[in-house]
């Protein structure tokens, strides 16, 4: 038995990146201080952003274009490199604090690949890990990229984290960037592999069990 206290789940809604970053970034401080450990669960508004091996010519769309679409154009301390968030895709923001039993990034990336890969199919999807090098810290189904995964740590607290397409909604979208540096694969979407439409909200509960699971700890909420 985990003797860790619960981790908290909160579901935000739909909310901006830059107000999401605030979030965890005041979160990640309480629980460098001792507090609770939280999960954050959200949809964005549209946005690219730019992990830390990022460059502009990974966005395609001029600035006017992403004007044009309301697609905001954000730099991100995560590791990775370009990705989009909007409407029809589940955040999922974990704010851990890894020490002293969990200190392995790739543990860590590994854990948050495994409870997507069993939410994935539990939908009836069936999901895995690349083995391709430019493909890590991802879930694909065959030749598609349906989740992405991008983390910052500090001190072994960690932000940011997964995403998730749920509807077909953000799926156009990613024609404006290369998606985390890949362009020999497509992207995919919850609904698009089920063939039926999926709310955002229906992906929630099966997350938080499986995000439990594989990390050996009660979720408390949303």
């Amino acid at each position: 038995m985990n003797p860790r206290a619960p981790i908290r789940a909160e579901w935000l809604g739909r909310i901006d990146y830059d107000e999401a970053a605030a979030i965890q970034h005041e979160a990640a401080e309480g629980v460098a201080d001792g507090g609770q450990e939280r999960l954050f669960l959200l949809e964005h508004d549209p946005v690219f952003t730019l992990g830390r091996n990022a460059s502009a010519a990974d966005v395609l769309f001029t600035p006017e274009r992403c004007r044009e679409l309301g697609i905001a154009v954000r730099e991100s301390n995560r590791g990775g490199k370009v990705t989009y968030h909007g409407p029809g895709q589940l955040v999922a923001y974990p704010i851990l604090n890894l020490s002293p039993d969990r200190r392995d990034v790739k543990r860590y990336v590994t854990d948050l690949e495994e409870a997507l890969i069993r939410t994935l199919l539990g939908f009836g999807i069936s999901a895995e890990r690349s083995s391709v090098k430019e493909r890590v810290t991802s879930v694909w189904v065959g030749n598609a990229k349906i989740a992405a995964i991008g983390v910052h740590l500090s001190r072994w607290i960690t932000t940011h984290g997964l995403a998730l397409n749920v509807t077909a909604e953000p799926l156009p979208f990613f024609a404006g960037i290369v998606p985390c540096g890949i362009t020999d694969g497509g992207v995919t979407a919850i609904a698009r592999e089920l063939g039926r439409p999926i709310a955002v909200t229906e992906v929630i509960e099966p997350l938080l069990a499986h995000f439990g699971r594989v990390f050996g700890r009660e979720i408390i909420g949303p």
